[in-house]
């Protein structure tokens, strides 16, 4: 029993230990990112905004402080990310079986791909057709006057949306490989997926049509790649077998 009790202590002390230097890190990152965090701003609206004459307007005296503080709190996430990664790994993997881990790992680093790929695509294809759209409406006696709150707010959430989204065939992949569900009953559910499909890029994405179809498009697709790649491995495991 004293064994059990030391053992449970010492993986509450190691949590504890991980746990700070994550913190640590993320502080030590942040510091230079407050100072950092106007120019990177002003890079990103450019790249929102580019082919587009406009300019952002903002209506309280903090507004844009706030902005920047939230920026840099962000790119201080995606920048430690590697080594949260690493030291949540370096925590877990004792526990876990040689499979296990190379399963976990090729999950995380395809999926850290795909988050990559969809909020790319999001930041140089989406929010750049989202502006144009928007600027269509323009007339001389119609104007815009876009705030910076609303815009870079949009811009974050709609990539972070489509870097959450982009897991669609990772997770699609995954069940029908570690056959918690069928590549049958997959391809039977794929009403209700489109369905389902919907009502997340409804709650995803504001509430206009244009960003709700931009996501649930490439999601759909990606989720049909993924059926595609789990029909490939079925269809081969059957052969072997």
């Amino acid at each position: 029993m004293p064994d059990k009790d030391e053992s449970i202590i010492s993986h509450i002390e190691a949590l504890r230990q991980m746990l700070l230097r994550c913190i640590r890190a993320l502080g030590a990152v942040l510091v230079p990112l407050l100072f950092l965090a106007p120019k990177c701003l002003d890079i990103f609206i450019k790249l929102i905004l580019r082919g587009n004459n406009i300019s952002l307007n903002y209506f309280s005296p903090v507004e844009v402080f706030l902005i920047q503080i939230k920026f840099a709190l962000i790119l201080d996430i995606i920048i430690c990310f590697p080594y949260l990664a690493k030291q949540i790994w370096n925590f877990c993997a004792p526990a876990l079986y040689e499979h296990e881990k190379k399963f976990i790992k090729t999950a995380v680093m395809t999926s850290s791909l795909l988050f990559i790929l969809g909020s790319l695509f999001c930041l140089f294809v989406i929010l750049p057709l989202i502006i144009n759209f928007a600027m269509g409406f323009t007339t001389s006696n119609v104007k815009a006057m876009l705030g910076i709150s609303n815009v870079v707010n949009l811009a974050l959430w709609l990539t972070l949306s489509f870097g959450v989204m982009f897991q669609m065939p990772l997770v699609t992949y995954t069940l029908i490989k570690s056959q918690i569900v069928s590549y049958k009953t997959v391809t039977n559910c794929r009403p209700y997926v489109v369905v389902a499909l919907l009502i997340i890029a409804g709650i995803l994405t504001p509430p206009d049509i244009v960003s709700q179809i931009m996501l649930f498009t490439p999601a759909y697709l990606l989720f049909e790649t993924g059926l595609l790649f789990a029909k490939i491995r079925t269809k081969k495991s059957e052969e072997r077998e």
